[in-house]
């Protein structure tokens, strides 16, 4: 099942659930960033009229177990005048495998207005090559990607750089691209603190923050995004990241800042 499957047969559910199946796994845990995505969804049906998602705080309590359904939960914490706070949770077997705590935010009259810094330079995708797939030895979901390096090492590579990323997108084409999907495609990125490894060894996300810049800039259904993700300190097993997003236009579309774990 490719995303645009997934994300039908949550939306046609009775229950707002759905099994995430194995070949959506990282390890031993479900992709992240589909659960995020899937939350997300969630918590937008529950609004009462369509204000733009401004920020979500992401926690990972537990991994999704691929295989098994899991249900998304939400509740309408605060509902003003032009902000609504909504917090979702995917909760698999009666326990709660991720928070999401997410703003949603209508646009106000306002005489601040500073412009995005440029987009970094880079090769277009085009003249990437393709991070190939390994089955066995990569993720399995990375299968639905398509993903170009443009800026540091890969992993397990021992680099000292500190910088990591380049082009994505998925490996499908859609009618309409929204934030849902940029959320499901900006997580395919391994933390940027896994090519200071010499050899492979477990890491995940332990906390992530994406903000969407508003009004959203047009993503085309099978558009290039670039990514560029900086480690700003790692010690003690943990990594802070932080991480921008811009389309092919060069026009900013989002942040990212993640708190990783990792075992080596």
């Amino acid at each position: 099942m490719n995303f645009t499957a997934l994300l039908q047969a949550f939306d046609q559910s009775a229950n707002a659930s759905v099994t995430i199946p194995p070949e959506w796994a990282q390890g031993r845990a479900g992709y992240g960033g589909l659960v995020a995505a899937l939350v997300l969804r969630g918590m937008r049906a529950t609004l009462s009229d369509a204000r733009p998602v401004r920020s979500l705080a992401i926690t990972f309590v537990g991994p999704v177990q691929p295989g098994e359904p899991v249900q998304v939960q939400t509740e309408t914490l605060r509902e003003g005048r032009a902000v609504t706070q909504v917090l979702g949770r995917a909760v698999q077997n009666g326990q709660t495998m991720c928070i999401v705590q997410g703003s949603f935010g209508a646009g106000r009259e306002s005489s601040v207005n500073v412009a995005a810094e440029p987009a970094p330079s880079a090769p277009p995708a085009s003249e990437c090559q393709r991070t190939p797939y390994v089955e066995g030895v990569m993720p399995n979901f990375l299968r639905y990607f398509d993903t170009r390096w443009t800026f540091g090492d890969y992993p397990c590579t021992n680099s000292r750089k500190r910088e990591m990323g380049g082009w994505m997108r998925f490996d499908e084409t859609f009618e309409q691209f929204d934030e849902v999907h940029l959320v499901g495609l900006v997580d395919v990125w391994p933390p940027a603190v896994l090519p200071h490894l010499k050899e492979r060894a477990p890491a995940s996300s332990l906390t992530w923050t994406i903000e969407f810049v508003q009004p959203q800039p047009v993503i085309g259904g099978d558009e290039w995004l670039l990514y560029k993700a900086t480690i700003e300190h790692a010690r003690d097993g943990y990594g802070h990241c932080a991480a921008m997003v811009w389309n092919a236009a060069g026009e900013l579309v989002a942040i990212s800042r993640q708190t990783v774990t990792v075992f080596g």
